[in-house]
């Protein structure tokens, strides 16, 4: 059986009229199945040290609180009980249309922190806890009032003060399982992250992509890391996990031809980098995916 079966898409009780949908639950364990929807979501929990957060091809365990934004069209996310004791844990999850954010009026400056941090949630963002600590009271408020005009007026204030704090958030999912086309400021550097997104299943040589920028390897090499964050060959890497995670999850596939097919000529290094970029070889991976 193909494994995206195992994933639910979930039609979300917002409708046309309403500006979002917040739900606050009190409740163990923590049990949702694995889903996606193409609803923007910024999920809340609380008390539930040990449980276990999916968000694209990312699997983590959370402390006691945890507060993450996800914008990716139909990227899977659920959290689980893993290994949780406690039974005073709390979620707090709002749904908004992306469509909410397509009007003229909120594309002007005032917005503009917040239209930047809704297109890096592509991948699912994981918001320290100064974050928390300073949007929690807004989000207690919210959960018990009534939706009007002041409730939508501070939900967007709960969302620019969480802006604020963007830079400092942590990316879960991978661009390419995601499905996400990287953000660059640079026509240079977009010329080279589209070769490598087209040609990541072959052999990609430094300068070939230094050639494509019109730099010497060297120059290349430390202009790609000021600009992306990563070099090249972990540029590289990351591509090539994200899509052998995609088919693990996607497909029945064996690792060896994963390994492959996702431009990895190695089955030993392709399990040995897996292992130590996701915390997991691929088979345990798939598995507890699939356990979901």
């Amino acid at each position: 059986m193909n494994s995206k079966h195992a994933v639910i898409y979930q039609v979300t009780p917002l409708t046309d009229k309403d500006c979002f949908y917040i739900e606050d639950k009190r409740k163990k364990p923590l049990n949702s199945p694995i889903h996606t929807h193409k609803e923007y979501e910024l999920n809340f929990v609380s008390q539930a040290s040990g449980a276990k957060r999916i968000v694209g091809d990312s699997i983590e365990t959370i402390g006691d609180y945890d507060l993450v934004l996800i914008t990716g069209k139909n990227l899977e996310h659920a959290w689980e009980q893993g290994h949780c004791t406690s039974n005073q844990i709390r979620e707090i999850t709002i749904q908004f249309s992306p469509e909410l954010f397509c009007s003229n009026f909120l594309k002007i400056n005032p917005f503009e922190s917040i239209q930047k941090m809704l297109r890096e949630a592509q991948k699912g963002l994981s918001f320290p806890m100064q974050a928390i600590m300073k949007i929690y009271p807004l989000l207690d408020s919210l959960s018990s009032e009534k939706q009007d005009f002041y409730s939508v007026v501070k939900f967007l204030t709960l969302l620019q003060e969480l802006s604020k704090f963007s830079d400092e958030a942590k990316p879960l999912s991978s661009l390419s399982f995601a499905g996400v086309d990287a953000q660059a400021d640079s026509r240079r550097v977009q010329r080279v992250l589209k070769y490598i997104n087209d040609h990541y299943k072959n052999e990609i040589q430094l300068n070939q992509l230094a050639d494509l920028a019109g730099m010497t390897p060297v120059a290349f090499s430390r202009f790609f890391k000021i600009r992306t964050g990563k070099n090249p060959f972990d540029y590289i890497i990351d591509t090539r996990l994200g899509y052998a995670t995609r088919l693990l999850v996607d497909s029945t596939m064996s690792i060896c031809e994963i390994c492959y097919e996702s431009g990895f000529n190695n089955i030993s290094y392709f399990n040995r980098i897996f292992k130590k970029k996701k915390k997991c070889p691929p088979k345990e991976f798939r598995e507890n995916f699939h356990k979901k």
